[in-house]
């Protein structure tokens, strides 16, 4: 083991960064001085290793955030009276976030005879007189048993409102 008898001094250390598989290292110094130890942090994750795991990071989150929820447009961007989409599947227990587009008011109602025998429409279903109002108002469910749901926007179901989901 050395001592240092100076008052200073530098010690040169490598990065060992590679540029097109010959070594390119960039020196830098440390400076000690007289006994006292200056500390220095070294990043070692290369410029791959950190993209690998920004992209891994963000189809995560796209996939999780796209596997929980659809979102139905309650009135088309057109201004029809329409879900957009009108026919749809989701997974068992995925949230569906109906949102007021246009042409409302609106509510979202699943029909008692057209869904699955034990579910109760009631309980996955608006008030039919309750209604979203403005604009971006939203509904959400979840439906965790499987079959087909026929639904419907009670102010607009003569006017054709009126759409389906499959629960898989």
């Amino acid at each position: 083991m050395a001592t240092v008898t100076s008052a200073a001094i530098a010690i040169p250390s490598f990065t060992g960064l590679k540029a097109n598989s010959v070594s390119a290292a960039k020196p830098t110094t440390v400076t000690v001085s007289a006994g006292v130890r200056t500390p220095k942090l070294s990043v070692r994750a290369s410029l791959k290793d950190v993209g690998v795991a920004a992209v891994a990071v963000a189809a995560s989150v796209a996939l999780a955030g796209n596997a929980m929820a659809i979102e139905v447009l309650l009135g088309g961007g057109d201004g029809s009276l329409a879900f957009v989409p009108n026919d749809f599947s989701v997974a068992k227990g995925e949230k569906i976030v109906f949102k007021n587009n246009a042409g409302f008011p609106h509510n979202v109602v699943f029909d008692e005879d057209e869904i699955p025998s034990g579910v109760d429409a009631s309980k996955i279903s608006m008030d039919e007189q309750d209604l979203l109002n403005g604009p971006g108002e939203t509904y959400e469910v979840a439906l965790t048993e499987p079959g087909t749901y026929s639904f419907y926007c009670s102010p607009h179901q003569g006017a054709g409102m009126v759409g389906k989901v499959t629960v898989n």
